[in-house]
């Protein structure tokens, strides 16, 4: 008998193998899906612009791959929990204008600026963490009011001039090469790598699936839903208080006027990435996709000439094809 029931113990192991093929089908259509339209559309504008495979255009595509999707990873989270932020582009605003009004006004050093700045960012993640969680106010809605008061802090504090920071070493941050990678490339792929890990091998990570899949559900076993929701607009307030610093050390200026529009392209990211607007859906890989996609495509835009009004145009459609992808998605998963 005990022979018997130990021929008969490894009877699990199809279901462990239906799992497996269940991920690998549900990779082909998200992530394989993206990565075949990625590499379409580099051929296309390989074809078509002739700058576009040079190693300067490729890095600098990897440059700005990194504004957006250092945003991105947070963005991923955020999502995942069933909310939204649009407030990242306003933050990252005003996280430059505070650095360049605290060291070329205040005469500040720039690290602890910097800690300051980044300080900022986080509190103001923070901020709309607990209005969602504590007061249960919407997500679009805390952030839509973030979004509009933030970007007016920045242009106040400044009177709508960017202040210089002239120094070599806080340029570099944003503008300089390691080993001939673009440094916020490095901080990208470094911050890829965390993220991945939280979302896929912790406990945090399971919850903020839990609570975009059933808040309720979540909440009765025992999952702290407010928690996680501060939690993930935190992280992306500091990710977005970073970006304003990279993007300042790039320019060596802090000016009110960056992040314009940053917020549209992180989220559609996300999306083409695969993540649900409904929450519970996303992973980090298909993230990183869709912030290879985006910058692609705008990068091809320009090269092509394309007048700045048509990509505006090309920018508000690849946010409702984003929107579309997730409904459909949803659709599809519901039948």
């Amino acid at each position: 008998m005990t022979h018997e029931t130990a021929l008969k113990s490894p009877a699990p192991a199809p279901a462990t193998k239906s799992n497996r093929l269940t991920t690998m089908l549900g990779w082909l259509r998200t992530e394989g899906t993206l990565l075949v339209a990625l590499i379409v559309l580099l051929l296309i504008l390989t074809a078509a612009a002739p700058n576009f495979m040079t190693l300067g255009n490729v890095l600098n595509i990897v440059r700005e791959a990194a504004f957006v999707g250092i945003i991105a990873w947070g963005m991923t989270m955020v999502i995942i929990s069933g909310e939204i932020d649009i407030s990242v582009g306003s933050n990252v605003a005003l996280s430059s204008a505070l650095l360049g009004v605290l060291v070329a006004k205040q005469g500040m050093p720039i690290f602890p600026a910097v800690l300051i700045v980044l300080a900022v960012g986080t509190v103001i993640g923070m901020f709309a963490g607990l209005f969602r969680a504590l007061l249960n106010v919407p997500s679009f809605i805390v952030t839509l009011a973030l979004y509009l008061g933030l970007k007016g802090l920045a242009l106040f504090i400044t009177n709508a001039f960017p202040n210089s920071i002239p120094s070599a070493t806080f340029n570099y941050f944003g503008a300089g090469f390691f080993f001939g990678i673009p440094v916020p490339a490095l901080v990208l792929f470094a911050l890829f790598l965390v993220f991945l890990f939280v979302s896929r091998k912790t406990a945090f990570g399971r919850s903020v699936y839990a609570v975009g899949g059933n808040a309720e559900a979540a909440r009765l076993s025992g999952i702290s839903v407010a928690r996680v929701r501060i939690v993930v607009f935190t992280m992306t307030g500091l990710l977005a208080a970073l970006v304003g610093v990279l993007l300042s050390a790039r320019l060596s200026s802090g000016n009110p006027g960056i992040g314009t529009g940053l917020e549209f392209d992180v989220i559609a990211a996300v999306i083409i990435g695969g993540a649900s607007l409904a929450g519970g859906r996303g992973t980090m890989l298909g993230t990183l996709l869709g912030v290879l996609f985006v910058t692609v495509l705008s990068n091809g835009l320009v090269l092509l000439g394309v007048n700045a009004y048509v990509q505006d145009i090309a920018s508000g459609a690849i946010v409702l094809i984003a929107v579309l992808l997730s409904s459909i998605r949803k659709e599809t998963e519901h039948r």
